[in-house]
């Protein structure tokens, strides 16, 4: 992983623990950062612009203070915050750990992208945090491909979401009966 990756995914964790459940901006981490330095009575700074060319790569290492000041902050060895290797893995996890944590930050991701919808968004959020992740989402897929077992869920789960629909298609009945009738009155009128 990148140092880039690194502060992005830093980040990330940060602003979900902060409860802001998206990612701190570079300005608040900056921000956060300063106030932190403020209340200790150390020197050292950064900008906004410094901290976007390490994440963007511009900026390959980190000064010795910059990278102190970091790992105070995100509570991480100062040795986390280089490059790692080609092919190097610090973790000990399995294939399968490795992808349920893909998983879980694709859906952080993608809950930070659906926020303006907030049941899918607190949807995702809850799907990310579960230890299983994959077994829930391979339980989905065998719900959704067992004949009527979604519509009954709805049912059960969601008498609100099931009486909308139910309502939704009664209106569209209605709709449907409404024009075959001007259709047959036009067609009576005109002879037919």
């Amino acid at each position: 992983m990148k140092l880039g990756e690194k502060i992005r995914y830093l980040r990330e964790v940060e602003g979900n623990l902060r409860g802001m459940d998206r990612a701190m901006t570079q300005q608040e981490l900056v921000r956060a950062i300063r106030a932190e330095i403020k209340d200790s009575g150390r020197k050292a700074s950064m900008s906004q612009s410094y901290l976007s060319q390490i994440e963007s790569g511009a900026r390959p290492h980190l000064t010795n203070t910059t990278r102190q000041l970091l790992a105070k902050f995100f509570k991480v060895h100062p040795g986390y915050l280089v490059d790692d290797p080609e092919g190097y893995h610090a973790e000990l996890l399995s294939d399968a750990r490795a992808l349920e944590d893909k998983l879980d930050l694709w859906l952080v991701s993608g809950a930070e992208r659906f926020r303006r919808d907030p049941q899918l968004r607190q949807a995702l959020l809850a799907l990310a945090r579960r230890k299983d992740t994959r077994d829930c989402l391979l339980l989905l897929e065998a719900v959704m491909e067992t004949p009527g077992l979604v519509e009954r869920l709805l049912e059960v789960l969601g008498p609100g979401h099931a009486a909308q629909k139910r309502q939704s298609r009664a209106n569209g009945r209605a709709r449907d009966r409404h024009r075959f009738e001007e259709r047959r009155g036009a067609r009576k009128e005109n002879g037919q």
